[in-house]
């Protein structure tokens, strides 16, 4: 079986070149969504092949090559249950909703085995679904560590494939607010660029021709002058994708150090990034459910630096912008 991108099947995946002169390692690092230093390892321990047979990281490839990459299985890992506090909005036998504060991983990593939403899940739920493997139990989708706001957490299997096809079909509506730099001078509008790693640093990713398809619908709510509230709804959910599409537009989230301004704005830590509604569909009732996780203090803070005036709370606001009662 070919395809030309993305590492879906379970034992291995064989994938068609598509360019002719492109690394090995780089070709494996893009379509596989990884870094190139994680590419170049797969490679030299033989998880590679090139046409059938093991090649080299910086070898060239032609159109029509075909590269076989082998998963091995992870290895076994203990993740432990770890009493930290977390705010769960809502929970039931099925689903979770959990507000998570800026600055927590959500799931174990190199660099951060614990610590972790799911150590923290693992902790104060009873069950979780396995679909998204032993690292990820009941992880259906992402926020950066900097970005604060509502996840849903799959506590069983059917649970999980259910929220995992509403975000697919774009059923599952995830709406975000945040401070980005300069004053938008349009009301609304959509960034429709595909995204990928960057060419040059691997940790970031990047607006690349041959990315994946990511679409984001933004709206403002607030000018400032210097700096601009609005409203950003994921139609997909690249990683970091509202931080690379409004970097995109020239008007990156504040406190952005990595895709935006190198020295931190507002007194943040941090892009100014906040998952302030989450919409969707229960997985067992098929009941409609929309949650809402109210602005942290950081973000209201960085507001007043950035000019916001006291004579409506912000949670007000927010409400008549969604329509809210």
């Amino acid at each position: 079986m070919t395809q030309d991108a993305g590492f879906d099947l379970p034992e291995y995946n064989t994938l068609m070149a598509n360019t002719a002169g492109e690394r090995l390692d780089v070709f494996c690092a893009r379509a596989g969504d990884m870094t190139r230093s994680a590419a170049q390892r797969m490679i030299a321990e033989g998880d590679v092949l090139l046409n059938g047979t093991i090649a080299k990281a910086n070898q060239k490839l032609r159109v029509n090559d075909e590269v076989t990459v082998l998963l091995r299985p992870a290895a076994e890992v203990d993740i432990i249950p770890e009493n930290i506090p977390i705010n769960i909005v809502y929970e039931d036998s099925h689903i979770a909703v959990i507000n998570k504060p800026k600055g927590m991983v959500v799931h174990p990593a190199p660099g951060n085995p614990g610590g972790t939403l799911v150590n923290a899940l693992m902790y104060h739920l009873s069950d979780l679904s396995g679909i998204g493997g032993e690292l990820r139990p009941g992880i259906v989708h992402r926020i950066d560590k900097l970005t604060s706001g509502l996840i849903v957490v799959a506590k069983n299997d059917m649970a999980h494939a259910s929220l995992a096809a509403q975000l697919k079909e774009h059923s599952a509506r995830r709406t975000y607010i945040a401070i980005v730099d300069g004053n938008i001078k349009e009301d609304s509008g959509t960034v429709d660029a595909p995204i990928g790693r960057h060419p040059v640093d691997r940790k970031r990713m990047a607006v690349v021709k041959d990315g994946r398809e990511a679409v984001t619908h933004w709206r403002v709510l607030e000018r400032y002058g210097v700096y601009t509230l609005i409203e950003a709804r994921l139609e997909t959910g690249r990683t970091h994708q509202i931080r690379v599409h409004m970097a995109y537009i020239k008007h990156p989230v504040a406190g952005d150090t990595v895709y935006g301004s190198a020295k931190p704005k507002l007194g943040l830590e941090g892009q100014a990034l906040h998952a302030a509604r989450l919409e969707l569909t229960h997985p067992a009732t098929g009941e409609r459910m929309i949650f809402r996780a109210d602005v942290p203090e950081y973000f209201t803070s960085a507001l007043k630096k950035a000019g916001r005036k006291e004579a409506e709370d912000i949670e007000t606001t927010l409400k008549a912008a969604f329509g809210e009662q």
